[in-house]
C-alpha cells in the first residue's frame, strides 16, 4: 500500500490574520516537507468554506502527510528539517493537534 500511515496536523496561529506570520509559517513548512526523504504524499490546507455542525474550522492550517509505514513516519520526526521547522515556527502557533492513523482499507 502506497499511503499506509497518515499524519495529520492542525495548527492554530497566535495571530492568524498576520500576513507576515502566515508567510513565515508557510515558507518554513514548505521548505521542510519538500526536503523530507520519507513523506510520500503531502497536503497543506486552510479551512474550507463549509458550514455544518460537525465541522471545526477554527484552525489556521492543516498539514496531511502520507507515509509508506509507521517506521518512515518515525524517521521523518527526527529529520533535521523537521526540527528546523519547529524552531522557526513554534513561536507563531498557540496550539497544535495531531491525528495519526494507519490504513485498514
Amino acid at each position: 500500500m502506497n499511503d499506509f500511515f497518515k499524519h495529520t496536523v492542525f495548527f492554530w496561529l497566535k495571530e492568524p490574520n498576520s500576513k507576515s506570520h502566515r508567510e513565515i509559517f508557510e515558507t518554513s513548512l514548505k521548505a521542510f516537507i519538500n526536503s523530507s526523504e520519507y513523506i510520500q504524499t503531502k497536503h497543506i490546507g486552510i479551512p474550507a468554506d463549509t458550514n455544518r455542525e460537525v465541522i471545526d474550522s477554527t484552525y489556521s492550517y492543516c498539514l496531511a502527510l502520507g507515509f509508506s509505514s509507521k517506521e518512515n513516519q518515525d524517521k521523518y520526526q527526527n529529520e533535521p528539517a523537521h526540527k528546523v521547522f519547529i524552531k522557526e515556527s513554534s513561536s507563531l502557533w498557540r496550539k497544535v493537534v495531531v491525528y495519526d492513523s494507519e490504513s485498514i482499507f
